[in-house]
């Protein structure tokens, strides 16, 4: 490990654009695991990949816990078959979600824009009666 680089928490929050606050966050839940030197904390590759992959999670809107099952089959020693297929299972679910919010987000889109088309008509009609007064 001597010559892989390890990085400060301030290194992590300037590579990741995240708060001391967050990491320490993923670390309190066991999402990372930064060697401790008294109150100083030392990230590895290994916490750069896991912090990674847990913000790309949460980007995809998966919860903690399920990114934690995820990262955990890492280490199963199948060369990751087991996390990978779990991964797109997870991923398959998040994936049919999103389409569904799209849809529900679409209809309202539409919805609002026929009630703002209706809120023009009325109000140039109701300047139009003003102007003819």
């Amino acid at each position: 490990m001597s010559d892989e680089k390890l990085m400060t928490i301030r290194e992590m929050c300037d590579a990741f654009e995240v708060t001391p606050r967050t990491l320490r966050f993923y670390e309190q839940k066991e999402l990372l695991f930064p060697i401790r030197e008294g109150q100083k904390r030392l990230f590895t590759r290994r916490d750069r990949a896991r912090l990674k992959l847990i913000l790309r999670g949460k980007r995809f809107g998966f919860s903690l816990e399920e990114i934690r099952q995820l990262l955990d089959l890492y280490d199963v020693g199948d060369e990751q078959q087991t996390q990978i297929a779990a991964a797109y299972e997870v991923a398959q679910q998040r994936l049919t979600d999103l389409k569904a919010q799209r849809t529900d987000l679409d209809s309202a889109i539409a919805e609002l824009e026929e009630q703002m088309t209706w809120g023009e008509r009325m109000l140039s009609s109701m300047k139009n009666r003003k102007a003819a007064e």
